[in-house]
């Protein structure tokens, strides 16, 4: 075979986790940059900024750990012929796209709480985590239906 299934495999694993760090990087950032705006108007922000802008992080998370799953579970597993390889490639890349998105825009929504912070002296918190957890289910969802998907390969 010209290209080793195991590599494209591989290849799909690192494409999920670099899709989930690089969305995690982009959700944090904004989150922070607005943080250190809010910071300069209320230093007892701290520990909710804190908390509000570290919550895109988990999308690197679930880019790890389908990493490993592909990486320990799936090559090995992965039949020498046939489309294996791709098929576990589109699925890194699908999950890359879905952490990645999910951890933008979570950060997005985490900036517009953490700017509300002094307005609201911090009970926005609460529900600025709520409205992020919506935002964090597609991250949770890209991981399943990974999962899922791999299993339906009988890869898993």
């Amino acid at each position: 075979m010209l290209i080793d299934p195991s590599s494209l495999a591989t290849l799909g694993g690192a494409l999920a986790l670099g899709g989930g760090l690089a969305g995690a990087s982009v959700g944090i950032a904004k989150a922070a940059s607005a943080g250190v705006a809010v910071l300069s108007e209320d230093r007892g922000q701290l520990r909710n900024v804190i908390v509000l802008a570290s919550l895109p992080m988990t999308q690197a998370f679930y880019g790890l750990i389908i990493m490993i799953l592909i990486t320990s579970n799936v090559v090995d597993k992965l039949p020498a012929t046939g489309g294996g390889g791709f098929a576990v490639l589109g699925l890194g890349i699908m999950a890359a796209l879905a952490e990645f998105f999910s951890a933008a825009y979570q950060g997005a929504v985490c900036a517009s709480g953490i700017s509300l912070l002094p307005k609201t002296r911090g009970q926005i918190l609460t529900n600025s985590m709520m409205l992020a957890v919506f935002v964090e289910l597609l991250g949770v969802l890209g991981l399943v239906f990974t999962i899922m998907l791999m299993s339906m390969l009988g890869v898993m």
